[in-house]
């Protein structure tokens, strides 16, 4: 009972292996076949092309013979009126030419083998072959007037590439020899009119010598030509000529070409069939596993993810949550699957705001940059939350809910508020800063006329002590009451300037004020040493503030003065120019002093920077604020003898 049942089973597996082992051997089978249909279909091809190359070429032969024939026969009819004069055998000759008989000249011998007539006429021996060879074996001749019939002569060349042959045809006359006429032919000139168009479009025909060297050659296109080939004798002329005929590729024929390709690709199809057919089988096992794998390895990803992922259907409900997410609120997955809207993780006293952006959502209106919401702990601990909502989509394509993302930004809420504060303290300390900067220009603006002030006072005191009369007291204390008022001027101006209140211009002269601002240097210049050159030809008028722009130009020409402690008395020197162009006044300003080094450049107008050891570092910067507020510009350059030039750029005052 046992074999009788195991027979049964052997037989069903040797049955199935049968049943792919088939479809294999049959498609083997085909193509087979194919292939021996496609080298049996070019064998025939190759033979028929064999049999029409034989046929043409002999034909070719043929044609060829008939024209060397007739133009024996026609050379063989030459009368005494063709031979009477020059003019009568070129008459002839043209229209023996005429024929396409593929002579290139005429050549009419004596009995005695001497040139009687000739066309065209040449005078070269090397051109005309046995005709004009002075030598005395002349056998081409000499055998057709024994023969009495046409002897053709060996090959010869002509130039250096062309080949020609001659044929040697007596003439009789009442039976009676009374020259013979000599034909010339040129081999390629030959091939040229007796080959037709369409036979030189198939194969490249030649003659070829006993060398084996091709004496000429015909062909149509330019192409590549296969190995195989075929020639016969090329009788008459003779001598061991050759006609050669070599076919050119052919491209294949496109019926065969679509035919073969057809069962090329029918195999194909037959074997993807059969190799999807096997596949198919075996994919739906991977597949599976593939599966599994998949889902194992989303799992794990989700599982690691620091995101928290949400998925609601369109009614509210959550579907989904990863363990992010569970650990960000602090229930479990059990806990919330299933549940409806208010969520126990909702903050209480955002319930509204929190229900209002759920419901947008839901309603396909949720922002698409994100939210922030607040959200509840379960240990009630209030935690910010960025949130992405995105379209829930199955795998039929429809929309089923909305899958959210949610961050936890807490710290960083956190981080921004310190942010925050830290960014208030430090602008409380920049305005500390501010009016630090503010006090330091004021002492340095008033350092000036507070030491001219006391300069006067106590050179009034010491007039009185010595009882000077008051006309000599009287001026110093005016000068020291005049650099008082200086003083509050200065002040309010920079009070103004700090504030930036509206200025208050007036129209004033610029060559005014730099002489005034001179006169208040003018000791220490004097006590240096140091030379002033003017040009103040220019008198522009500005729109300006005659105290402030006054305080600038002391500022520079003080430091022009200092610049130049170190350089020799005698290059001690400050050169002043004053010019206008396109409706602006440019004051140049130019020392012989130290220079400006290249390091500190791009720093010397900010404030409390100073290059000097008991400076302050507003000197510079409230020159040009002034300037500035003025609507013009100031800058500096190297001079080109040593030190700086300052420019100052001002708008003039519309007239």
């Amino acid at each position: 009972m046992g074999l009788s049942t195991a027979l049964p089973s052997g037989e069903r597996i040797s049955r199935w292996r049968w049943l792919w082992i088939l479809p294999r051997l049959a498609f083997i089978l085909f193509v087979g076949g194919v292939a021996l249909l496609l080298w049996m279909s070019d064998r025939a091809d190759k033979e028929e092309r064999r049999a029409t190359l034989i046929s043409d070429i002999l034909w070719l032969e043929q044609n060829l013979r008939f024209h060397l024939i007739r133009n024996e026969e026609l050379l063989g009819r030459i009368d005494q009126a063709h031979t009477a004069s020059p003019a009568a055998f070129e008459s002839f000759t043209r229209t023996l030419f005429g024929f396409e008989s593929g002579l290139r000249q005429l050549i009419w011998l004596g009995n005695d083998g001497a040139v009687r007539l000739a066309h065209p006429i040449t005078m070269d021996p090397n051109l005309v072959g046995d005709a004009m060879d002075a030598a005395p074996s002349r056998q081409s001749f000499r055998l057709a007037r024994s023969l009495g019939k046409p002897v053709y002569s060996a090959a010869y060349p002509f130039f250096t590439n062309d080949w020609q042959f001659e044929v040697h045809v007596p003439v009789s006359r009442e039976g009676r020899i009374v020259g013979v006429a000599v034909g010339v032919y040129r081999i390629r000139d030959l091939l040229g009119d007796s080959v037709p168009w369409w036979l030189a479009e198939r194969y490249r025909i030649s003659i070829i010598g006993d060398s084996g060297k091709a004496l000429g050659t015909r062909s149509k296109i330019e192409s590549s030509v296969t190995e195989e080939g075929y020639q016969v004798a090329f009788d008459p002329p003779g001598w061991g000529l050759t006609l050669h005929a070599v076919p050119y590729h052919a491209p294949r024929p496109l019926a065969s070409t679509l035919l073969s390709a057809s069962l090329v690709i029918l195999a194909t199809i037959v074997l993807w069939s059969l190799w999807i057919l096997r596949r198919h089988v075996l994919r739906r096992q991977a597949v599976e596993e593939q599966l599994r794998q998949e889902h194992a390895f989303r799992k794990a990803m989700e599982d690691s993810l620091d995101t928290g992922m949400r998925a609601r259907n369109l009614d509210g409900e959550i579907i989904y949550v990863n363990p992010a997410f569970c650990r960000m609120v602090g229930w479990s997955a059990e806990e919330l699957i299933g549940r409806h809207p208010p969520m126990p993780y909702w903050a209480d006293d955002y319930l509204d705001a929190t229900l209002a952006i759920h419901d947008r959502v839901l309603a396909g209106e949720g922002p698409e940059e994100g939210f922030e919401l607040k959200l509840k702990r379960r240990n009630g601990e209030v935690i910010d939350v960025l949130i992405h909502e995105a379209p829930l989509i199955d795998a039929h394509g429809r929309h089923s809910g909305w899958m959210g993302s949610m961050v936890d930004i807490t710290e960083r809420k956190q981080a921004e508020e310190r942010a925050r504060q830290q960014q208030d303290r430090l602008q409380s300390t920049a305005r500390l800063v501010a009016m630090g900067e503010m006090a330091s220009s004021i002492a340095h603006e008033l350092n000036q006329p507070l030491a001219a002030i006391s300069s006067y006072c106590t050179g009034a005191v010491n007039l009185l002590r010595n009882d000077a009369p008051p006309a000599e007291v009287v001026p110093a204390l005016d000068k020291a009451v005049e650099q008082a008022r200086r003083a509050g001027q200065v002040i309010r101006r920079i009070y103004n300037l700090a504030r930036h209140s509206e200025d208050r211009f007036e129209s004033i002269r610029l060559g005014e004020r730099i002489d005034a601002a001179l006169a208040q240097m003018e000791g220490e210049i004097r006590q240096k040493g140091i030379r002033v050159t003017l040009d103040l030809q220019a008198q522009p008028s500005i729109e300006g503030d005659p105290v402030l722009l006054e305080q600038a130009l002391f500022n520079l020409f003080r430091n022009a003065v200092e610049s130049m402690r170190d350089t020799p008395i005698h290059q001690r020197q400050i050169d002043i120019r004053l010019t206008c162009a396109d409706q602006y006044a440019l004051l140049t300003i130019a020392d012989r002093g130290c220079g400006i080094d290249a390091g500190v450049a791009d720093k010397l107008f900010d404030p409390l920077f100073t290059t000097k050891a008991e400076g302050m570092g507003m000197g510079l910067a409230i020159c040009r604020s002034v300037v500035e507020n003025h609507r013009g510009r100031l800058s500096f350059e190297a001079n080109v003898g040593g030190g700086t030039v300052f420019h100052i750029l001002l708008p003039m005052a519309h007239q």
